[in-house]
């Protein structure tokens, strides 16, 4: 799976896609940067936003109803940081994501969000996965 066109231009890349999860991860680049020389909030929303996108799209289209986003802790230039999605409740109708945005071991970023399930079937390459050996070491729980 590759990264949309927005995605590509943040530097942004697919570590992980499977129905209901994905994991998306890049670098702080200075341009990400806000006036406090940390991460941008818009930039670590994008991230989260990417990561929740291809985790409901791979069961079939699907659009945003509602989304939410904390911030704990700044990430600066430089740093490696992941926004891992995962589905939390699934209807006939609408799905919920938890979207943990994560840097150096450590939660820097909280995102929820819940999309309504247009039907259909998912996008090509979904539920094909991205090979285990890419995953960033994102596990799963159990």
């Amino acid at each position: 799976m590759r990264p949309d066109p927005f995605m590509a231009a943040l530097g942004l890349e697919v570590r992980h896609l499977a129905p209901g999860e994905a994991v998306v991860a890049g670098v702080v680049g200075e341009s990400h940067l806000n006036l406090h020389g940390t991460a941008h909030g818009g930039f670590l929303y994008a991230l989260a936003d990417s990561a929740f996108a291809l985790a409901s799209n791979a069961r079939g289209p699907a659009v945003a109803l509602s989304c939410r986003m904390d911030y704990f802790r700044p990430a600066t230039a430089g740093a490696w940081v992941e926004a891992r999605a995962k589905e939390v409740n699934l209807s006939r109708r609408t799905a919920t994501y938890r979207v943990e945005v994560v840097s150096e071991g450590k939660l820097v970023a909280l995102f929820t969000g819940t999309v309504f399930r247009l039907g259909g079937d998912a996008f090509p390459g979904a539920g094909e996965g991205v090979p285990s050996g890419q995953n960033s070491g994102w596990e799963e729980e159990g």
